[in-house]
């Protein structure tokens, strides 16, 4: 039996067309309740569950062991990238911003000519290996979540952040140190590593 297939929840919830991706890996399971306005630039690892309501506007590479809860946005376009190393979480309700206007009066935000618009910032968002958030988390163009960080619900994550800690706040704050030996033995028995795992992709 997958993974996925050992939540209840989603035996008989009917299932996004996995063939639209670039790429899949095996035991994953998206919900048909979902955007994704590029499929042929998001790549997925392995066992991977997206839920309902996911928007995903960005190219997207995903590693293995991830979970997307439901009514998370991804979002910056065509030209922005989300980076998920592995064993990630993303909370339920958050928004990862890949690009945005910068809102300072350079040009024309939102729908309006090209040669008229607002300068937009476009800066991929990378989640390194056991890097997670909780719900209704906000992430702004340009972060790196380091290894092993985790992010409190309802906090605005403007900066990157360091390995194995966790934040929290508007703006998020270091709070205390996460502990590593447990998530990295667990993730060596399932045959990855060594660690730290970093992003390979440009």
């Amino acid at each position: 039996m997958s993974h996925t297939d050992t939540w209840p929840e989603n035996v008989n919830s009917p299932k996004y067309d996995l063939a639209k991706l670039a790429a899949c890996g095996e035991d994953v399971f998206i919900s048909a309740n979902v955007e994704v306005r590029r499929p042929h630039l998001v790549s997925l690892g392995s066992h991977i569950a997206i839920d309902s309501g996911f928007y995903c506007t960005t190219s997207a590479a995903l590693g293995d062991y991830i979970h997307i809860g439901p009514y998370v946005s991804i979002i910056g376009g065509q030209s922005a990238r989300l980076h998920m190393v592995g064993f990630n979480t993303i909370g339920a309700g958050s928004r990862i911003l890949c690009a945005s206007d910068e809102f300072l009066g350079a040009g024309l935000v939102g729908m309006s000519p090209p040669e008229f618009r607002d300068i937009v910032r476009v800066e991929p968002v990378v989640f390194e290996a056991f890097a997670s958030t909780g719900t209704n988390v906000v992430i702004h163009p340009g972060v790196t979540l380091a290894e092993g960080s985790v992010v409190g619900s309802c906090s605005l994550i403007t900066k990157s952040t360091e390995p194995w800690m966790i934040y929290r706040g508007i703006p998020a704050r270091p709070w205390k140190k996460r502990p590593s030996n447990s998530m990295i033995q667990a993730a060596q028995k399932l045959g990855y590593g060594p660690f730290p795992t970093k992003r390979t992709d440009s």
